[in-house]
């Protein structure tokens, strides 16, 4: 059914009807679902990256793999193309994120009062250093939580970061998708 609308000026437009408003609304704007093809390469491109961090973590007996890192692939591998998910975001956010949560650390012992005021804080230092990169707000707690050591902590942090880019890399190649979009 059309209808004339004032203030038209003769073009003819379509009244939506309950059952196309209900229908409209179900369907949300949620974008179209991903190609089988380009899932089952992103869950596996994920699966392989987290894989090398856990056989890193039981080989050397050190922790590699911590959740920040899994949401981190979770970008690479799923969003290529957001901000989030570039080189510069993933590793710098990691490691601005855990530097704030060490500096919160010189002023306050680790607790969840430091975990809290450090996440947060991540947030606006990883703005201000242009490393926009959610995830690693979690490291930050992680560090003010449980204060591991700085070397050791920042060396394997940035290992971490440095091998989820690289098998994001390869696995957005076999997708066919670019990624990285920029690398700095």
């Amino acid at each position: 059914m059309t209808t004339q609308t004032p203030g038209t000026r003769g073009l003819e437009t379509s009244t939506p009807t309950p059952t196309s408003r209900a229908l409209s609304l179900l369907a949300g704007r949620a974008p179209a679902p991903a190609a089988i093809r380009a899932v089952l390469i992103g869950t596996a491109t994920s699966m392989v990256a987290l894989l090398a961090l856990a056989a890193g973590t039981v080989a050397l007996d050190v922790p590699l793999l911590i959740p920040p890192l899994a949401a981190s692939m979770a970008l690479v591998a799923g969003a290529p193309a957001l901000p989030l998910a570039q080189p510069r975001s993933v590793v710098g956010g990691q490691l601005a994120s855990a530097l704030t949560g060490f500096a919160v650390l010189l002023f306050a012992d680790p607790g969840p009062w430091s975990a809290a005021v450090a996440g947060g804080l991540a947030l606006g230092v990883m703005a201000l250093v242009r490393t926009p990169h959610s995830p690693a707000a979690a490291t930050a707690l992680i560090v003010a939580l449980e204060a591991p050591p700085f070397w050791p902590f920042m060396g394997l942090l940035t290992v971490a970061a440095v091998v989820l880019v690289l098998v994001g890399l390869v696995g957005n190649r076999v997708s066919a998708r670019p990624y990285p979009v920029y690398w700095w």
